[in-house]
């Protein structure tokens, strides 16, 4: 039942009934307002042609609306409740409670269950129309404001990252590809130069699309996705011919 350590089954030994009551939205806000240990009403028992007969009556200081933001005096809370009696059903029904420690405690077995329902009167109706019209309020509405604001984030026609994209995107775009030749012999120029070049290196040197430089690349060249010279490229053994004693290892 409890992930929390032991239940507190005293309840069960002392046998306690208690009842499961449904109460209006409404009537539950009402109690909230009463203060800690205050008296919230009554409740009456009695009997009606051998029938139970059972009513809660709410106390006049707590059926003011200022709750439910309603400014007309006149209306108020419905104090009347009789109760709509029902059976169990079978049901094996307990009730639990949890102290501040998180200690769980049994209070009781339900025995009775009942529906608390408000007299209908006009006063009842004029409270129910106020709720729908409290229900259909939008929860955001638009509002057009005078002056700009500074103190929040603020929405900008564009992010810095967004700008730096398109503007890469569009510098790329510009390069056409060149004579394959002619890529071929820069590159060559270039690795006698360094043994070892990223591919952002290769682009400015060569001035052609990434695509198309990779191609040419895997042809020429080999990758090296790990060790000292990670994420570079460096030429294959058949095709290099670096200058006299600079056989670099530059880390770019």
């Amino acid at each position: 039942m409890s992930d929390k350590g032991e239940v507190n089954l005293t309840g069960v030994s002392q046998s306690k009934g208690v009842w499961l009551v449904k109460v209006p939205k409404y009537l539950s806000q009402q109690w909230d307002k009463a203060t800690e240990k205050g008296e919230v009403g009554k409740i009456t028992i009695g009997k009606k042609q051998g029938k139970s007969v059972v009513s809660f009556k709410l106390n006049e200081d707590l059926t003011g609306l200022d709750a439910l933001g309603e400014k007309e005096a006149s209306l108020r809370v419905p104090r009347d409740h009789p109760f709509n009696m029902q059976s169990v059903g079978g049901q094996t029904l307990a009730v639990f409670s949890q102290s501040d420690k998180d200690a769980i405690s049994l209070e009781g077995m339900v025995v009775h269950r009942a529906e608390c329902r408000p007299v209908v009167n006009d006063n009842y109706m004029k409270l129910k129309k106020l709720q729908l019209k409290e229900s259909t309020k939008p929860q955001r509405l638009a509002q057009q404001l005078e002056r700009a604001v500074t103190s929040v984030f603020k929405p900008v026609a564009n992010h810095t990252f967004n700008v730096e994209y398109e503007k890469k995107k569009k510098s790329e775009g510009k390069m056409v590809r060149g004579d394959r030749q002619m890529v071929l012999d820069l590159l060559f120029s270039a690795f006698e130069r360094h043994q070892y070049y990223n591919i952002k290196d290769l682009v400015e040197i060569t001035k052609q699309p990434v695509t198309f430089l990779k191609e040419i690349m895997r042809e020429i060249g080999t990758y090296n996705s790990k060790g000292a010279h990670k994420s570079t490229w460096e030429l294959k053994s058949e095709y290099r011919h670096y200058q006299s004693g600079d056989e670099e290892t530059q880390n770019t």
